[in-house]
């Protein structure tokens, strides 16, 4: 995707997400209504098929665990610090880090309560929004993508994107069919995600490991050494 297509996608995200929490915070009614149907509907059918929900809380708690995203992008960091790409190393730690402090600041500011059930399915801390599960893996698995390198084939590379697409949007479901979050919540944690991941790639490209300098005068081929 060209930069400027990319950066109209934080732009767009970051405009959402402002919009969104204005809206939350007001306690807009069509949104209200709208959370509360959808919450309304999902919970019945988790408290009646207590398989799909056990699978689903395995999904949010394990899989897509914000600590388990974390843990990738500290992989990720460890295996680019190694590899000499520290620039990128640098970017990823503190976008993961960033996002964690803006998804705590927005739920302290906000204070949304949680959806509240006579008879819950799981249960979770702090306030609603935004969704720290959607953001953390919007934010982790859109720079696992953009760390992909040049040379990766373009059927691998449209892998990793749905599966990095699938992880963002499950994680997110997951939240609502557990009864644990307004669908606002979710998506205000995939737009804030998204900008996250936009201010943290914005500029630059595609680093290279730096190369051992070739002394003047001798070849720098395979045989000049």
């Amino acid at each position: 995707m060209r930069s400027d297509g990319f950066r109209w996608i934080g732009i767009g995200g970051a405009l959402g997400a402002a919009v969104l929490t204005a809206l939350v915070v007001a306690e807009w009614r069509p949104l209200v209504s709208l959370d509360e149907s959808v919450a309304r509907d999902l919970h019945r059918h988790a408290v009646a098929h207590p398989g799909i929900t056990q699978s689903m809380r395995i999904l949010s708690d394990w899989v897509w665990d914000p600590w388990t995203m974390r843990l990738l992008a500290a992989v990720a960091c460890v295996v680019l610090w190694w590899r000499g790409d520290r620039g990128r190393a640098v970017r990823v730690a503190v976008a993961t880090a960033v996002a964690a402090l803006v998804q705590q600041g927005l739920k302290a500011l906000v204070g949304r309560e949680r959806p509240v059930w006579p008879d819950p399915v799981d249960s979770a801390h702090y306030s609603a929004y935004p969704s720290g599960h959607a953001m953390t893996a919007t934010v982790v698995c859109g720079l696992l993508v953009w760390l992909l390198p040049r040379r990766t084939g373009r059927r691998t590379r449209w892998v990793a994107v749905a599966v990095a697409a699938v992880s963002a949007v499950g994680v997110g479901f997951t939240r609502l069919y557990l009864g644990v979050h307004w669908a606002s919540d979710v998506v205000g944690g995939w737009l804030l995600g998204v900008t996250v991941v936009v201010l943290a790639t914005a500029g630059s490209g595609q680093s290279r490991v730096p190369r051992r300098p070739t002394c003047p005068g001798r070849p720098s081929g395979p045989g000049g050494g």
